[in-house]
């Protein structure tokens, strides 16, 4: 077995990527925050006890603020460039976490969450296509889930910075771990707006060909993977062109130098619509991509996450310390299974994974509501809160090895060039949209129906795998330029034609069945 040269530098591109994916520790901090904040004796003290209702508000004001800006991300991050515009979002984010922490009453903590959200909103999606944009696609799959891996790493900080700091007597205790978030994000805004380059093939939409050279040159980029990369770029700007202009095939079938000619010559208007994501050839693969980012959340993933505190005490864990040491806990859990799940992700099937994912957090979900339902965990006493809260961890590590690793990058990697950035920031506001709803109603309906939160979670995440089985295509090991070609070959309008082909065949042999049965029995 051939020995590795651990004292190898490892490529540009490689330790871009790496940086870039420090943007999900800051997202993945706060989310481990917020929620054992909210539960924090001073802080209670501080603002009041809030009703469930407030509760989420509380929590969920960041979502909307960042579902909003991440509609307009894409649009920011083709005019300022990818890096750039992860360097505004990362300081505006980093502005909002000092307001929180420095926050007099709660009408200024929300603001806080508000500007925090805002640039959550502008920095978080573009991440996935910054690293999607400059990776080869042998590394594609590792480096583009490599800010889950961060995400992770994030949460099991904030849980435990938390843990830390609830011993504290005074209104310090969370105060600082918004301080600590906001230094870091100020840290991670310098890395970002000094140290990544642009993306190449932002340059080269924009006619900055030698830079682009220069930039692929500094990623240590091979001459043979930047054909890959800027083959899907040239085919599909072409593309656009073609049907700004209402040409025909024969325009498909340019050489690469007349396609790169043509990406030279189509209209600037044309590339930089964000409508265009309403194309013929985008709009399936939007579609595809703000549905399953929405239902990603839909899951239910963040109202674990978020009010992990409230689920184990809902369990039958009865203090805030062992409530925050059993979330930091599954923090270690979910990190530690999302490891190897980024290691693999060029292994493992984007379709399969997220059907058979869907298929087994659906499972946890409908047996925990089962049990609540059934009076099985009542008052927190015996053997089905035990079950609950084993349940509760093997939900969290089936999700982070499944939709946390392909969904984000499944929804990138479909896209056209001249649409992905927009298009993925549009399937992120769905995300947003999603998650406030989540984090909005979570608590509300803890409080009304131990059991009706874990059936609708289920329910939502049944629908997705139903759908991910009958729509996506396959992307694994492809080509930008071949995942194109997937998807011309399968459209989502086609797959839902089989569909109802054969379900409109079996109801046809449903009827012929019961009419000859009936025939039969007048006859008889």
């Amino acid at each position: 077995m051939k020995a590795i040269d651990l004292t190898r530098k490892p490529p540009g591109y490689v330790v871009a990527a790496l940086v870039c994916s420090l943007g999900g520790f800051l997202f993945g901090m706060d989310t481990g925050i917020i929620g054992p904040v909210t539960v924090m004796e001073d802080f209670k003290r501080y603002v009041g006890t809030p009703s469930p209702t407030i509760h989420g508000l509380i929590v969920s004001s960041i979502l909307i603020p960042a579902a909003i800006s991440s509609f307009f991300a894409g649009r920011l991050a083709d005019i300022l460039g990818r890096s750039r515009s992860i360097a505004t979002g990362a300081f505006i984010f980093g502005l909002g976490c000092a307001l929180e922490a420095g926050a007099v009453h709660i009408g200024m903590f929300v603001v806080g969450r508000v500007v925090e959200g805002i640039g959550e909103g502008l920095y978080l999606g573009t991440l996935v296509v910054y690293t999607c944009e400059i990776s080869p696609p042998r590394d594609r799959g590792r480096l583009t889930t490599a800010p889950q891996l961060l995400i992770t790493v994030g949460l099991m900080t904030g849980f435990f910075t938390c843990y830390g700091t609830e011993k504290i007597n005074s209104s310090f205790s969370w105060r600082l771990p918004f301080l600590l978030l906001a230094a870091y994000a100020f840290a991670f805004t310098a890395a970002a707006f000094f140290w990544l380059p642009p993306s190449p093939r932002w340059l080269s939409l924009h006619r900055r060909t030698d830079e682009a050279e220069k930039t692929w040159e500094r990623l240590d980029v091979p001459a043979a993977d930047r054909e890959k990369i800027l083959g899907q770029m040239d085919v599909s700007v072409v593309e656009g062109a073609a049907l700004h202009n209402n040409q025909g095939s024969d325009t498909l079938s340019l050489t690469t130098s007349n396609n790169i000619e043509a990406r030279r010559t189509a209209p600037e208007s044309k590339k930089m619509q964000l409508l265009d994501v309403f194309s013929p050839d985008a709009r399936p693969r939007l579609f595809l991509a703000v549905f399953l980012m929405g239902m990603q959340q839909l899951s239910g993933i963040d109202g674990v996450l978020y009010y992990a505190p409230l689920l184990f005490q809902q369990a039958g864990l009865d203090s805030n310390k062992a409530t925050f040491l059993a979330s930091g806990v599954s923090a270690i859990v979910i990190f530690t299974v999302t490891i190897p799940a980024t290691l693999y992700a060029d292994q493992w099937g984007r379709r399969i994974t997220t059907v058979l994912g869907g298929l087994g957090m659906a499972a946890t979900m409908f047996l925990m509501g089962g049990l609540y339902a059934g009076g099985a965990v009542d008052e927190g006493r015996g053997a089905g809160r035990w079950i609950v809260i084993v349940c509760i961890y093997l939900f969290a590590v089936i999700f982070s090895i499944s939709w946390a690793i392909c969904v984000k990058l499944y929804t990138a990697e479909i896209q056209p060039q001249r649409t992905r950035a927009s298009a993925t920031s549009m399937a992120h506001g769905s995300n947003w949209i999603s998650n406030f709803l989540v984090a909005l109603c979570t608590p509300a309906l803890l409080a009304n129906s131990s059991y009706g939160a874990y059936f609708l979670f289920g329910s939502c995440t049944l629908l997705t795998a139903i759908v991910a089985a009958v729509f996506m295509p396959e992307t694994r090991g492809k080509s930008l330029d071949e995942i194109d070609m997937a998807f011309r070959a399968r459209s989502p309008m086609q797959e839902w034609g089989k569909v109802k082909g054969m379900l409109s065949w079996k109801w046809r042999k449903m009827v012929l069945t019961d009419e000859v049965e009936m025939n039969h029995d007048q006859i008889a």
